[in-house]
């Protein structure tokens, strides 16, 4: 009964933030759809078996399939879940059915429809992330110093538990994490750092230390530390446009960062272990659950906007494969051709079946699982 319990923990937030941000990203294929006049057919959460539903006035199957990783929306002349063309029946349609289908829709009407899945999970974060900063407050951590460390760079520096860092080679430092980005990517390095000690500014001379750390997918990086803590974390309540500015900021400051850590995973800089799967993801989704409402609320803005992100990667299968293909329709004038369509779209399947099992075998690796099993017997 106690691991069922400690598995529901981690499960059921899980399950309650994928669903919800599956029906919202599905939500903006369906409205820009029947905006442009395009029949659809069905709007499931999940895939497979239906597991309850019903059928709306414009004929829409609205559906809860069993497996629940996921979702989508199967339009008019669609052939399966990813939106590939039913060629047979597109041939065979009337005037009346092809002006219901997304197929014969405009390049950038379908443009449109494939991005907005992707859009809306950009707009949720936002529409959460501007919530939390107008209530609760955004996450303001003060680049002043609460603790130094006995034998660190900072002690042997001289700093000291009250001063505040002004500038670290030349950059401004308003908040403590942008002196973490700085100090993180100088390993080794001297930094000229102006701080202000009492009502004096002063300038040291720092070279932050080369340390391994674990962050919170296990993944080790060596990093540049200086061995200082901040004084404190405050929450700063924004005025609803300065919260849209600051959670419009965050949403981006996120995607760069995600980019980069892919950029840096694929050129050998970061080892790819740090790639998370639903195991992963289900036990932070727990963690965070118990730390409360803005906890999650937060946590579900940065899910929400990764998987917006994914999702306009140039992957046949994903929506910006969809959207890769309709560009360079746009460009030549006519569409790719079906072969390549085809063909493409089962080398996008092998690609996302292929990540799937190595981040799976990810979070196989780093939660123990194995080892855990052994255990029982």
């Amino acid at each position: 009964m106690e691991i069922l319990a400690g598995i529901s923990g981690y499960v059921v937030p899980f399950l309650v933030i994928l669903t919800i941000l599956v029906f919202i990203h599905e939500l903006g294929h369906y409205l820009v759809a029947r905006h442009n006049g395009v029949y659809v057919e069905v709007f499931s959460v999940g895939f497979g078996p239906e597991i309850f539903g019903w059928t709306d006035k414009k004929k829409t199957r609205w559906r809860v399939s069993l497996i629940p990783f996921g979702g989508y929306v199967r339009m008019f002349g669609d052939q399966d879940e990813a939106s590939t063309p039913d060629q047979k029946a597109l041939k065979k349609m009337t005037a009346a059915e092809k002006s219901r289908s997304l197929h014969y829709k405009s390049v950038w009407q379908r443009i449109a429809v494939s991005a907005a899945g992707p859009l809306a999970n950009y707009l949720l974060a936002i529409v959460l992330l501007t919530g939390l900063y107008a209530t609760v407050g955004q996450r303001y951590i003060s680049p002043k110093i609460g603790t130094v460390q006995e034998e660190s760079a900072a002690e042997k520096a001289g700093l000291q538990v009250g001063d505040r860092i002004l500038e670290i080679e030349s950059t401004p430092i308003t908040q403590f994490d942008d002196l973490q980005k700085i100090v993180s990517q100088s390993a080794d390095k001297p930094l000229t750092v102006i701080i202000q000690r009492e009502s004096e500014d002063m300038t040291i001379i720092v070279t932050p230390d080369l340390k391994e750390v674990t962050d919170v997918f296990g993944e080790t990086q060596k990093v540049g530390i200086m061995g200082i803590s901040p004084a404190g974390i405050e929450f700063v309540r924004r005025n609803p446009m300065y919260a849209l500015w600051y959670s419009i900021k965050d949403t981006a400051s996120f995607t760069g960062q995600t980019l980069e850590a892919l950029g840096q995973m694929i050129v050998g800089k970061r080892s790819a272990d740090g790639l998370a799967g639903p195991l992963r993801i289900a036990q932070l989704s727990g963690e965070v659950s118990k730390a409360g409402i803005p906890a999650m609320i937060w946590f579900m803005a940065i899910l929400s906007i990764s998987l917006g992100l994914i999702n306009f990667f140039p992957v046949p299968m994903l929506d910006g494969g969809h959207l890769l293909f309709y560009f360079i329709e746009a460009a030549r004038g006519k569409p790719v051709s079906e072969k390549v369509q085809e063909y493409a779209f089962r080398v996008g399947f092998f690609i996302i079946i292929g990540l799937m099992a190595f981040a799976m075998w990810n979070d196989i690796v780093h939660l123990k699982v194995f080892q855990y099993l052994w255990s029982w017997f």
